[in-house]
């Protein structure tokens, strides 16, 4: 394989979440243009698109949140960290970053526990698993976790080697 494809299959996948999202924003918002559209001109509605409208809604949420994590875009608020010292706030974002790890790790199987309970139950339109909405909290608290992994990788580095930054 040509340096071109890995590097173009490389991009794609270090903006997975972000394209996941996208897509499942722009399906639920054209459903329902649609959807609206077919009931104002022709008194027709589709019958299943609210339904998978909300699964989209669902996913393009969590995923996003995902992508918004690793992208560390989430809110914060570090007004007594920043008057730290640099060591100390090292210290601090590893140790938070630590705590991250075991809540977010804990939805993480806490959400496959959810989504295998919820295998069996149909959703009320379709008929299809329930799954349908829950994997998206496997997906991205899964991904979350992963990043908290990176965060605290960074974190080690920069403690063991303050005058590198990644």
């Amino acid at each position: 394989m040509n340096t071109y494809m890995t590097k173009r299959i490389k991009h794609y996948f270090s903006y997975l979440e972000e394209i996941l999202s996208g897509f499942f924003l722009i399906t639920m918002v054209l459903l329902v243009i649609v959807n609206v559209l077919l009931r104002s001109i022709f008194d027709y509605s589709i019958f299943w698109a609210e339904e998978v409208s909300t699964i989209c809604f669902v996913w393009a949420t969590f995923v996003g949140a995902s992508a918004v994590y690793k992208h560390k875009m989430n809110l914060g608020i570090d007004v007594l960290v920043l008057k730290c010292s640099l060591n100390v706030q090292h210290v601090i974002r590893f140790l938070v970053n630590i705590l991250l790890l075991l809540i977010n790790g804990y939805i993480f199987y806490m959400s496959v526990v959810f989504t295998s309970i919820s295998w069996s139950k149909p959703t009320a339109v379709l008929g299809v698993s329930s799954a349908a909405f829950n994997a998206a909290l496997i997906v991205s608290f899964g991904l979350i976790t992963f990043h908290t992994l990176c965060f605290i990788k960074q974190d080690i580095q920069q403690m063991t080697n303050p005058g590198v930054v990644d």
